[in-house]
C-alpha cells in the first residue's frame, strides 16, 4: 500500500509527466491495431491519414487537465471526420472517452453531460455513415453508451472529490474552532487568576506596608503601638500566604476531583473584611439595605472582591479619607456603592489602573457593569450593580 499511494502521490505532483505517458501508450496501440478484425484485408494497412489523426487525438490529449472541453472538442472531430472518411475505427478512439471522462471531473454536471451528450450524437452519427451497417446495430451504439459510461464515471468521481473536499474543509474548520475555544479558554483562565492574585496581594500587601510604616515611625517612642502594628503585618502577611497557597494548590492539583479546601471569599466575610481596613487605620462606614439573600457564586465573590479593591484603593491613595460602603439588595440586583472624602487613587500618576480595570472585568463576567471616577464634590466614587434571579418575594 505505501507503493501505491507514492505512486498516487507522485502522479498528483506531475499530472503533465502522467498525461504524456498516457497519450504515448494510447498512439503506439494506435498504430499497431488501426483497424478492426472484421475488416478487409486491403483496409488493414496503415495510411498517412490514420497517423495524423492519431498524432492530433494523442497530443491533444497530452493537455486535457489545462483545456478539457478544448481537448474533447479537438478529439472528437478528429475522430468522427476519420470514422466518416476512411472508415477506420482505430484503438485511438479511447482518446474521445479520456477526454469526456476528463470534462465530467473539471467541469460542472450540466457541462459534462451537454458536452457528453453532443459527443455521443456525433459518434453516433459518424458511426452510422461510415459503417454498412444499419444506424441501430450494436456495433455502431458501442460508441454512444462508451461515452455515456466515461461521463458518468468522471462525475461521480468529481461529486465524490467534492464530498471529500467539504469533509475536510469541515475538519479544518472543527481543528480551527477547537483551537480557538482552547486559547479562548486559556486566556479568560490567565485572566482570572491574574484578577485573583492582584486582589489577594494588592490588599494585604497595602496592609503590610502601611502597619509597616507606622511601626517604623512609633518604634522607639511608643514601642507598644509599634508592636500593636507589627501585630498586623503578621496576620495580614500570614493571610496572603493562606489565599496564594490556597491558589496555588488549585494549580497544582493532579485531577479534577481535587477541590481547594479554601473556601472563596463572600460578603458573609464582609465584617472580617472591613475589620481588617479599620484595624489598619482606615475608617470605614458600611450599611446594608434590602432583604439579603443567597447569592450566585460568581456575584458573591465579585461582590467582595469589588470591595475589596476599591477600600484598598482608599486606604492606598485617600490620605487618611474616611470611606462609606453601601450594599443594596434590589429586586433583580445588588448595588455596591463605594465613596471615600480623599484624593482618588484612580488618578495617581504612578498608578497602574489594573484594580479598576479588574472590577470591570469581574462585574462584567458576572452579567452587570461597574462605574468609577472622582466625584464633583471630592473624593472617589465606585459604583456596581450586579444581576440576580428574582425570587418568589420579590414577585
Amino acid at each position: 500500500m505505501g507503493g501505491v499511494a507514492r505512486l498516487r502521490q507522485a502522479a498528483r505532483a506531475h499530472p503533465l509527466a502522467v498525461d504524456g505517458a498516457l497519450a504515448a501508450v494510447l498512439y503506439a496501440l494506435s498504430l499497431l491495431a488501426p483497424m478492426r478484425g472484421d475488416e478487409r484485408p486491403e483496409r488493414v494497412s496503415l495510411s498517412l491519414g490514420l497517423v495524423v489523426a492519431a498524432t492530433v487525438v494523442c497530443a491533444a490529449l497530452v493537455f486535457r487537465r489545462r483545456w478539457p472541453l478544448l481537448v474533447l472538442a479537438v478529439t472528437t472531430t478528429t475522430v468522427v471526420v476519420m470514422m466518416m472518411t476512411i472508415q477506420a475505427r482505430a484503438a485511438f478512439v479511447a482518446g474521445v472517452i479520456i477526454a469526456a471522462y476528463t470534462v465530467a471531473t473539471r467541469t460542472d454536471r450540466a457541462t459534462a453531460w451537454i458536452a457528453g451528450t453532443a459527443c455521443a450524437l456525433a459518434f453516433g452519427v459518424a458511426a452510422a455513415v461510415g459503417s454498412d451497417e444499419p444506424w441501430y446495430d450494436p456495433g455502431n451504439l458501442i460508441f454512444v453508451v462508451w461515452v455515456g459510461m466515461a461521463v458518468a464515471a468522471g462525475d461521480a468521481v468529481r461529486s465524490r472529490r467534492a464530498y471529500v473536499a467539504v469533509l475536510e474543509e469541515r475538519a479544518r474548520r472543527a481543528e480551527q474552532s477547537r483551537e480557538g475555544e482552547a486559547r479562548r479558554r486559556v486566556a479568560e483562565e490567565r485572566l482570572r487568576i491574574a484578577r485573583e492574585l492582584h486582589d489577594v496581594v494588592a490588599h494585604h500587601i497595602a496592609l503590610v506596608n502601611v502597619q509597616a510604616g507606622v511601626a517604623s515611625h512609633v518604634l522607639r517612642d511608643r514601642p507598644d503601638q509599634a508592636e500593636e502594628a507589627l501585630t498586623h503585618v503578621r496576620r495580614a502577611s500570614g493571610a496572603v500566604l493562606d489565599e496564594l497557597g490556597a491558589m496555588l494548590s488549585v494549580l497544582r492539583q493532579s485531577g479534577e476531583s481535587d477541590s481547594p479546601t479554601e473556601p472563596a471569599p463572600s460578603l458573609d466575610r464582609l465584617d472580617a473584611l472591613v475589620g481588617s481596613f479599620t484595624a489598619a487605620g482606615l475608617t470605614v462606614d458600611w450599611t446594608l439595605s434590602g432583604r439579603p439573600r443567597p447569592l450566585p457564586a460568581a456575584v458573591d465573590l465579585a461582590a467582595y472582591r469589588i470591595v475589596q479593591e476599591s477600600l484598598t484603593n482608599v486606604h492606598k491613595h485617600s490620605g487618611g479619607a474616611a470611606a462609606r460602603v453601601t450594599v443594596g439588595y434590589a429586586a433583580d440586583g445588588l448595588v455596591i456603592d463605594v465613596r471615600d472624602d480623599g484624593r482618588s487613587g484612580a488618578v495617581v500618576p504612578n498608578g497602574t489602573g489594573h484594580g479598576i480595570l479588574g472590577m470591570r472585568e469581574r462585574a462584567a463576567a458576572a452579567g452587570g457593569e461597574l462605574r468609577a471616577g472622582p466625584r464633583p464634590e471630592g473624593g472617589f466614587r465606585v459604583y456596581a450593580r450586579l444581576p440576580l434571579p428574582s425570587t418568589q418575594e420579590d414577585r
